[in-house]
């Protein structure tokens, strides 16, 4: 009885993170495909009148100056690589996504693989940048790793557990 309890909540969890990669996933794949359309200049006007309030009260906010100085010392080629990478990043992503969510045996080791070399090169740029929310991200996608680990631990043990319809199965 407490194992099937610790089972139905650990695919309760692994469900949401899994639905919640998927939605980052989507919005990654949102703004590149905004930064790909919408010129530099128009995003730093955006950015310099949204920020104009901050900085008269505080002309050394940290995060207003910061971000205007790096959008304005983008050289030209960022711009794509940006897009590129956010979109790519985030199909792969999504499609690991459905097919964990799909319960497909292949998607969970690959989604380790992925997330794995996405959450390397964060704590890369973590160490370069000291970005708070790359931080967060990175012990979130650590966290789904985990429940993604422990479901491939239990779907290997008997192949026709479904963490997907099992959490859909609780609440009837």
């Amino acid at each position: 009885m407490e194992e099937t309890r610790r089972e139905q909540f650990i695919d309760r969890w692994f469900t949401i993170s899994v639905f919640l990669k998927g939605l980052i996933s989507f919005f990654e794949i949102v703004v590149g495909v905004a930064v790909l359309l919408i010129p530099p200049d128009a995003v730093i006007g955006f950015l310099m009148d949204m920020s104009e309030d901050a900085l008269a009260d505080n002309p050394h906010a940290f995060f207003a100056t910061h971000s205007l100085r790096a959008l304005q010392h983008l050289p030209p080629l960022a711009q794509g690589f940006i897009a590129v990478y956010l979109i790519s990043r985030g199909l792969i992503k999504l499609l690991l996504v459905v097919a964990l969510l799909k319960n497909k045996l292949w998607a969970y080791p690959a989604s380790l693989a992925v997330l794995g070399l996405f959450v390397l090169y964060q704590v890369y740029e973590i160490f370069k940048t000291h970005t708070g929310l790359l931080i967060l991200l990175s012990v979130f996608d650590l966290a789904v790793m985990w429940f993604i680990w422990r479901e491939y631990k239990m779907v290997k043990a008997d192949p026709r557990h479904n963490p997907v319809a099992a959490v859909e199965g609780i609440g009837k």
